[in-house]
């Protein structure tokens, strides 16, 4: 809020009423020339002056200071009408009404401008308290703005402008306005934002007049900056204070509204997930126990030499081979919903790499039959902590996938080493088609495909499950497609610690000559 001067006149009137003012106290004093001490009358001339000093300002006590003193030697002491004096002493008399008449106005004027000054503080004060009252109650950055934006022009008779960053951390006005900068605003104000110091506020000029930046820094990150116009011309750098602390709430309120909008999105997600998980669970158990039934009939059926003829053998068999199918599906479904319920408690022991890799290739058999596998150790590997269970099932749900995406004949190699940090790079690969064009970035999410063009069966459960096993090791996983053609997904694994020694083997006493 700019000082308001609209109460008092015009420079040169305020003069004059200055002189008025004088006129009328030397009129009210003449008929009282006779009656009243001389010192008498001089204090009402200083009242006459500490009245204008009051009322008018400075300049004016000034004047009415040396007029006062004028008027008083002209018509009140002898002889009268004259600025002769009768006697030198009336000399010190002005110099002392003259210095008193300074000194009063000079006191006066200035604890008028203190005051004024002190309330132009009590009104910021307010009206800051005001704004960060309703920036506390504002629900959307838009409204947070639009209510700073209508505080800076009532309180400031300025113009502001918020520019906000975007995700790639690029600066953009917000709202999008019609805000033009000139090439040396646009160069402070990213100046500004990409400012490490702690305050780097700052100002410019240019032919819009002054411009003020304010950086929104809250707690945790800068949020934007808070730029200023001045649209009356009178100067914003006295208000600099106020701007300063405009900028901080903003910031505040700014902060505070994405810290909500952070919270209930992971809110959200995390009641979508457990609603998934839950939903998984149920439909498995219910489905289970008849699937079970059902493969174990068409099984049954399958089995039976002498009361089915060759076309109903294969039928059942197809039950059988269909009802296995939708068993896995099943029971993957199941696996995924206990990894993300957290009901999975890792078994860790010290296994070899090569053996669960081995037991998973042989789980696989009848899948595996078109597809010779090639695995390639690294000589001297260590031991390794891990759940070997689920560990066969990552290696089986990588290698089936190979498989079943993968032209017959063609190989899917293995290859493992350990890594510059004492963990293990495992590479399972093929020569497939590889992963489709954009599906790298989610192939790991539940029931995403890596190639859902193709007709072989799967619903996306395989790698979901792969990355959760993994991350319960605590190890990665990701996936890639190969420059010569195929798919390759890699694993990082850690140690798990310090493995054990292993003792030699006693030597056979009866071995050895005689």
């Amino acid at each position: 809020m700019r000082n308001d001067t609209s109460g008092h006149p015009p420079p040169i009137s305020s003069h004059a009423i200055a002189l008025v003012a004088c006129c009328l106290a030397v009129a009210v004093c003449l008929p009282l020339r006779d009656v009243l001490d001389l010192t008498n009358i001089a204090m009402l001339l200083l009242l006459t002056v500490v009245f204008i000093a009051a009322r008018l300002g400075r300049s004016e006590a000034v004047l009415a200071s040396f007029v006062s003193v004028a008027l008083f030697d002209f018509f009140f002491v002898p002889p009268h009408l004259s600025f002769l004096v009768s006697d030198v002493q009336y000399l010190v008399t002005f110099a002392v009404m003259l210095a008193v008449s300074l000194f009063i106005s000079h006191l006066t004027t200035s604890l008028q401008a203190s005051a004024r000054e002190a309330s132009a503080r009590e009104a910021h004060s307010l009206a800051l308290y005001a704004l960060a009252r309703n920036l506390a109650g504002a629900i959307s950055s838009e409204q947070a703005v639009q209510r700073v934006t209508t505080f800076v022009r009532e309180q400031a008779d300025g113009e502001p402008a918020f520019f906000l960053p975007d995700a790639d951390g690029q600066l953009h006005e917000f709202p999008a306005g019609t805000a033009t900068l000139g090439l040396d605003e646009s160069l402070v104000l990213d100046a500004v934002y990409r400012s490490q110091a702690s305050d780097p506020s700052c100002s410019t000029s240019g032919p819009s007049g002054l411009t003020l930046l304010f950086p929104l820094d809250g707690a945790t990150r800068r949020h934007g900056v808070l730029l200023v116009r001045d649209c009356s011309r009178d100067g914003l750098d006295p208000l600099r204070p106020m701007f300063e602390a405009v900028a901080s709430v903003t910031a505040i309120a700014l902060e505070r509204l994405r810290l909500v909008e952070q919270a209930q999105a992971s809110r959200m997600e995390t009641e979508a997930e457990r609603l998934r998980s839950s939903i998984l669970s149920s439909i498995s158990h219910d489905i289970r126990t008849p699937l079970t039934v059902l493969f174990g009939l068409a099984d049954t059926l399958a089995l039976a030499d002498a009361r089915l003829s060759g076309e109903q053998r294969d039928t059942a068999r197809a039950i059988r081979d269909q009802a296995g199918r939708l068993h896995e599906m099943v029971e993957k479904l199941l696996d995924m919903a206990r990894l993300q319920a957290g009901q999975v408690r890792l078994r860790k022991e010290w296994q070899a790499i090569d053996e669960v890799i081995g037991a998973s290739i042989q789980l696989l058999g009848e899948a595996l039959r078109e597809h010779p596998v090639k695995v390639s150790l690294q000589p001297d590997l260590p031991l390794i902590a891990m759940d070997a269970v689920l560990m066969e099932r990552v290696f089986c749900n990588l290698l089936e996938n190979a498989a079943k995406y993968s032209p017959a004949g063609s190989p899917v190699t293995i290859d493992v080493k350990t890594d510059d940090e004492g963990g293990f790079a495992i590479e399972v690969c093929d020569r497939g088609e590889g992963f489709a064009a954009g599906s790298l970035a989610r192939i790991f999410e539940l029931f995403e495909r890596g190639a859902p063009q193709l007709p072989s069966p799967g619903v996306g459960l395989g790698l979901a499950i792969c990355r959760a096993v993994i991350d319960a090791h605590g190890g990665q996983i990701n996936a890639s497609n190969r420059a010569d053609g195929g798919a390759c997904v890699r694993i990082a694994l850690p140690c798990g610690g310090e493995p054990p020694g292993i003792d030699p083997e006693p030597a056979d006493p009866t071995e050895g000559g005689s």
